[in-house]
C-alpha cells in the first residue's frame, strides 16, 4: 500500500499555499516532511486527509484516487491523521478517546484495536480510565497517535508531535512512531525538530513555498549543506 501525492495544489480563500507538491509514502517506512513555518506542511496533510479541498493534483492510496472522498471515507480506506495540537476530548477517558478513533469499525475490531494500542503504548493501558485532559503532554500525544491507530491505518500522517514537549518527551514520542513503522504502517511526519526527525526517518522531503525542493534518504539530507544551515544550525 502506497500513498502517492502528485502535483497537489491547495490554499485558503484566494491565498494559494501548495504549488504542485509531489511525494510518496509506502507502508513500513517513515518519511519526514521538512520545511520552515509557512512552507505548507500542515496544509499538505490537511489536504491529503480531506479536510481541505485541493485546487488541483491527485492523491492516491493503493493506486485508488481519494479525490472526492470525505475525510471520514479516507480514514476508512486506511489513511490516518494525527493533527497538530492533538485535539483530544479532555473530559473523556483515555479509552473513550481511543474508541472514537474506531467508531466506524465493528466492535470486535475495536477490542482488537485496544489490545494492539495498549501493547504499543503500555502507559495508556495504565491510564485507560483517566481523563485525557489530566495526562501529561507526552501522554496526550501518545493518546492522539493511539486514537489514529485505532482506525487501522496503512498510512499515518502525524503533524508536529513534539510541539510543547521537553526534549526527553519529544524523543520518546518520536520513538513511538518508529514502533508504529515497525508494525508495517507507513508514517508521514511533519516535525519542527529536524535533527530528531531525520534520526528516525528513512527518507525525507524538504518543502519551500508549497513545493518539494529537495528529497533523499535521511542520511543524505542530514549531510546536505543547505539543510544543515537552514534547519540543523550547523
Amino acid at each position: 500500500m502506497r500513498l502517492s501525492v502528485t502535483n497537489l495544489m491547495a490554499g485558503y480563500a484566494k491565498a494559494q499555499v501548495l504549488f504542485g507538491l509531489t511525494l510518496e509514502v509506502a507502508q513500513g517506512e517513515l518519511v519526514a516532511l521538512l520545511g520552515a513555518n509557512g512552507a505548507g506542511k500542515t496544509t499538505a496533510l490537511r489536504t491529503i486527509s480531506g479536510l481541505i479541498r485541493p485546487w488541483g493534483g491527485e492523491v492516491q492510496l493503493g493506486g485508488a484516487s481519494l479525490l472526492g472522498l470525505s475525510a471520514a471515507q479516507r480514514a476508512r480506506r486506511g489513511l490516518g491523521h494525527v493533527p497538530e495540537g492533538r485535539q483530544l476530548f479532555p473530559l473523556m477517558s483515555v479509552e473513550e478517546n481511543l474508541l472514537l478513533g474506531a467508531a466506524f469499525l465493528a466492535w470486535s475490531h475495536r477490542q482488537e484495536g485496544l489490545e494492539r494500542t495498549y501493547a504499543l503504548f503500555p502507559r495508556l493501558a495504565e491510564r485507560r480510565g483517566q481523563l485525557a485532559g489530566t495526562l501529561s503532554g507526552g501522554e496526550q500525544q501518545m493518546l492522539a497517535i493511539g486514537r489514529a491507530m485505532m482506525g487501522r491505518p496503512r498510512i499515518l500522517m502525524v503533524d508536529e508531535p513534539s510541539l510543547g514537549l521537553s526534549p526527553k518527551l519529544a524523543e520518546e514520542v518520536l520513538a513511538t512512531l518508529a514502533r508504529v513503522k515497525a508494525e508495517g504502517v507507513g508514517v508521514l511526519l511533519v516535525e519542527q525538530n529536524v535533527a530528531l526527525s531525520l534520526e528516525v526517518a528513512d527518507r525525507g522531503y524538504v518543502v519551500e513555498h508549497g513545493k518539494v525542493v529537495l528529497q533523499g534518504s535521511a542520511a543524505t539530507l542530514a549531510q546536505n549543506e543547505d539543510v544543515q544551515k537552514a534547519y540543523l544550525a550547523l
